[in-house]
């Protein structure tokens, strides 16, 4: 599970280098699609790494570009290992396959949260009370394993080669009490103590910045360490989330991600907040609105 190797992030490099060959070829993907027998959208698809290639396909393909002998050998093998299952795939029926499996190959990730911890930071019974509260609607086993899945993605702090993590939250995430008192205490707790890592950076947005780069939404920005795999930003929503792959969209995403974290207090200072906040939570003496009948 600590193995940075993602069959996501093959199939994904799979895709791009699947498509250089047939632009180079001059080649067009209805052309394909007809040698094939197959229709133009699955060999799209392929192309934008949203779906397996079978080696045959592959294999199929390059012949139709022209690649053949120890290159082709190369890319049919990678896509026999993005066929293979990353540890998620169990379930993958309660959670966004594409993004745990990015995650997993990612050198680093820079993110913005609104209203709630980063599943890399959470404690096991926060991410319970997180999940119920948003999901209503599922059943307890579900919710058991959204948090199993959860859990084991955090051991990507702590392998022999951790990512680095760089989380700015807003001050809405630590003065909300998830799960009530003790679970959010807790939870705080568990932030001060994940700040001690070296690989670990956090900031606080306070509310007196007041309107600031970030409102439009929470988000995160996926960067991997070989070149041949551009880097993401996923923007999560209700239904799942939106991946981003264009260059002029990552760097508005990174422009702002600088613009929140000059704002937020530096994490020295951050983490000593959230420490504060363990001991003596905002919401014990902020005064209480009962919702209007």
């Amino acid at each position: 599970m600590t193995e940075r190797r993602s069959p996501t992030i093959r199939r994904r490099r799979l895709g791009a280098e699947l498509r250089r060959r047939r632009e180079t070829a001059g080649v067009t993907i209805e052309s394909v699609a007809e040698e094939l027998e197959c229709s133009a959208s699955k060999i799209s698809r392929i192309e934008t790494g949203h779906t397996s290639a079978t080696p045959r396909d592959v294999r199929d393909m390059l012949r139709i570009y022209g690649v053949v002998g120890a290159e082709s050998d190369e890319l049919v093998q990678i896509a026999r290992e993005a066929r293979q299952k990353g540890w998620w795939h169990p379930y993958s029926t309660v959670l966004t396959g594409a993004y745990v499996g990015m995650e997993a190959a990612a050198s680093s990730i820079r993110a913005y949260e609104q209203q709630v911890v980063p599943g890399l930071l959470q404690t096991e019974e926060y991410a319970k009370a997180m999940i119920r509260a948003a999901r209503p609607d599922i059943a307890d086993e579900e919710v058991d394993q959204r948090v199993r899945v959860r859990l084991g993605r955090q051991s990507l702090l702590s392998q022999d080669d951790p990512i680095d993590l760089w989380v700015v939250l807003d001050e809405a995430v630590v003065s909300r009490p998830v799960g009530g008192d003790t679970v959010m205490r807790t939870q705080l707790a568990r932030l001060v103590e994940a700040a001690e890592l070296p690989n670990v950076t956090l900031q606080i947005l306070p509310f007196e910045a007041g309107g600031h780069a970030g409102m439009d939404g929470t988000f995160t920005i996926l960067d991997f360490p070989e070149a041949g795999d551009p880097d993401v930003v996923y923007a999560e929503n209700a239904t799942g989330g939106l991946f981003l792959e264009k260059s002029e969209e990552l760097q508005k995403y990174i422009f702002i991600f600088d613009h929140i974290r000059a704002a937020a207090i530096p994490p020295e200072e951050s983490v000593a907040l959230i420490a504060k906040l363990a001991e003596e939570p905002s919401w014990k003496w902020r005064p209480k609105v009962s919702a209007s009948t």
